[in-house]
């Protein structure tokens, strides 16, 4: 039986359930987009249990105006150069930040690579922190 009759003569039901399967997948899908990185919830539960140490890649500037409480700065610029001595403990988890999360999503890998392998990135950056209303701090 040749199912391509069966498609034109039901176009519109074909179409309805190509459509109501998208939306059903959608939220699962967007919800993966979203939670790209560590949630400020659990960032705190990360620093407060396992003493996780906070790297802002902010520049100096941007640090300055504002940062997560005991974080410390290491500009991108700087970043694979400056992380070992600045994190000498390579097994601590390791918690990147920037105003939105990508500078520090784009860092994960280098800290990865120079073996940091409990590195994570704080998902939204500290926008998303600010937002958990969680304390900051101005230097």
């Amino acid at each position: 039986m040749d199912p391509l009759p069966f498609l034109i003569n039901n176009w519109a039901l074909v179409l309805i359930a190509l459509v109501s399967g998208t939306l059903l997948l959608a939220p699962g899908l967007l919800q993966g987009v979203r939670s790209r990185g560590l949630s400020p919830g659990d960032a705190v539960q990360l620093i407060n249990r396992e003493k996780a140490v906070v790297v802002d890649v902010g520049e100096t500037e941007e640090f300055a105006a504002g940062h997560i409480m005991g974080s410390r700065n290491i500009p991108v610029a700087s970043f694979a150069q400056r992380l070992p001595e600045v994190v000498k403990n390579k097994t601590v988890p390791l918690i990147l930040v920037c105003a939105s999360g990508a500078r520090a999503g784009r860092c994960l890998k280098e800290a990865k690579t120079l073996g940091y392998e409990k590195a994570v990135v704080l998902g939204g950056g500290l926008r998303a922190w600010k937002e958990a209303n969680l304390p900051v701090e101005k230097s």
